[in-house]
């Protein structure tokens, strides 16, 4: 017979939330590198013993972080592709969508990168996505390509050194879809086709929330429709 959940067991994890959610805010403020325990425990108005009593290390704390980001980005970007039934499209959109996160929040967007160093999870999660996408479009004959693994390199090479140019303010106008036009092409796509494709308009972005970027913590830009 189904019994709810005990009172604690939900506290607890309420509790994590909360200081992954605060983890968030002190990485994007100050940098994963220069973050600490005590301050995570200060923006979650928590002691810094109940830090450790869920995590032992800030490494720990990196790879809850990591999942959330992975998940929430994931999830977003997945329900803006529904009805998009062409692989090399959905491809285009992840491609943009990624690179319009750190046009709209620069900082929230480089620390996404730092902590996936320190916290591999947040790229193999993120991989599953677009490996699933890659596959569609090989199954579509979009895409010819000599392996998945060369294929999945080139994607997460191109997405995230084009973050980082984004993010530090050195990307000429529309990056995002020129990036997606290369990506495209160097799965195997003709030119006239892959430009065409990384040129559509994108589909509507779902609100982001425990994820999202706070105010006072990570200033963002101006949000643009794509990039």
């Amino acid at each position: 017979m189904w019994r709810p959940p005990r009172p604690g067991l939900l506290k607890r994890e309420r509790t994590r939330v909360q200081l992954v959610q605060a983890a968030i805010r002190v990485f994007s403020a100050r940098g994963y590198a220069e973050a600490t325990m005590q301050e995570i425990a200060s923006v979650a108005a928590m002691t810094t013993a109940t830090v450790y009593n869920h995590f032992k290390t800030k490494e720990e704390v990196a790879g809850a972080v990591a999942l959330l980001l992975a998940d929430t980005l994931c999830r977003r970007i997945t329900d803006s592709q529904q009805g998009v039934a062409e692989g090399a499209q959905r491809m285009a959109i992840g491609v943009r969508r990624y690179i319009w996160l750190a046009e709209a929040s620069p900082q929230w967007a480089l620390m996404m990168m730092e902590v996936s160093v320190a916290a591999p999870e947040l790229l193999l999660e993120i991989r599953h996505y677009a490996l699933a996408d890659l596959r569609l479009g090989v199954r579509q004959k979009a895409f010819r390509i000599p392996g998945e693994a060369a294929a999945m390199d080139l994607i997460n090479g191109s997405v995230t050194q084009a973050m980082r140019t984004v993010a530090h303010g050195a990307a000429p106008a529309h990056h995002g879809r020129e990036v997606a036009a290369c990506v495209l092409r160097g799965l195997g796509m003709g030119w006239a086709e892959a430009k065409e494709m990384a040129h559509r308009p994108l589909p509507p972005f779902p609100a982001m929330s425990a994820a999202a970027p706070v105010a006072g913590k990570a200033p963002a830009r101006t949000r643009r429709s794509g990039a």
